[in-house]
């Protein structure tokens, strides 16, 4: 139960207003994903997920994740080590205005 509670608050408090990032400062910020991701956030390799208009909390929990080893990539856990967690909003803005 007490497991819920906390999914449930962290869903609300990632879909607040105060998670809205800056998109063109996200976007320069995104040069370090393109090798992987696409320079639009689509992906040429299967193995990389597409990042194009994915839902901006979703991004977010998941650079979180990343950052603080709770999801475990070798890759994606030295490339989200070093995000401000501005970086990381901004970063989420950009990818999911793209269509």
């Amino acid at each position: 139960m007490k497991k819920i509670v906390i999914a449930l608050a962290t869903t609300v408090l990632m879909a607040s207003p105060a998670f809205a990032g800056d998109a063109a400062a996200g976007k320069a910020k995104s040069a370090m994903c393109a090798a992987c991701h696409g320079a639009s956030g689509v992906s040429a390799l299967p193995m990389y997920p597409n990042l194009a208009g994915q839902k901006e909390a979703y991004i977010i929990k998941q650079l979180k994740d990343f950052k603080a080893g709770t999801r475990k990539d070798p890759v994606m856990s030295s490339m989200a080590a070093p995000l401000s967690d501005e970086d990381v909003v901004n970063l989420a803005a950009y990818f999911s205005s793209l269509k």
